[in-house]
């Protein structure tokens, strides 16, 4: 399995805070709605009927997810006209979702074969 090379590591030594931080941003991404719709936003801009859509759950759970996400500052949002417009806040955040994504790639392409 290939993670990010050690020079993509982080450069110093974590403290308390930056665990606890990592922890709850990883809680957030173990919700598969959530992570749809990051993985959705880093395509780019997005309405909630398109991210409806996308990630085929109901609106008002979309809705919450998406809340969730903006105030854990995981996600931006502008108006345009009566619409809201999500985007993600951070590229850390789109590398962060790939890796994860491959990661369940590589897990997924180890398994052995069904009978």
């Amino acid at each position: 399995m290939h993670l990010s090379s050690a020079h993509d590591a982080h450069p110093h030594s974590p403290g308390e805070e930056q665990f606890t931080l990592a922890a709850e941003l990883l809680a957030l991404l173990g919700d598969r709605t959530r992570l749809t719709l990051l993985h959705a936003l880093a395509s780019g801009e997005a309405d909630v009927t398109t991210l409806t859509e996308r990630c085929g759950a109901a609106r008002p759970a979309v809705s919450q997810h998406l809340a969730r996400l903006r105030l854990a500052g995981l996600v931006a949002t502008r108006k345009e006209g009566r619409r809201v417009v999500y985007s993600l806040r951070d590229g850390h955040l789109r590398r962060l979702v790939d890796e994860a994504l491959n990661v369940a790639d590589h897990r997924l392409s180890d398994r052995p074969p069904h009978d």
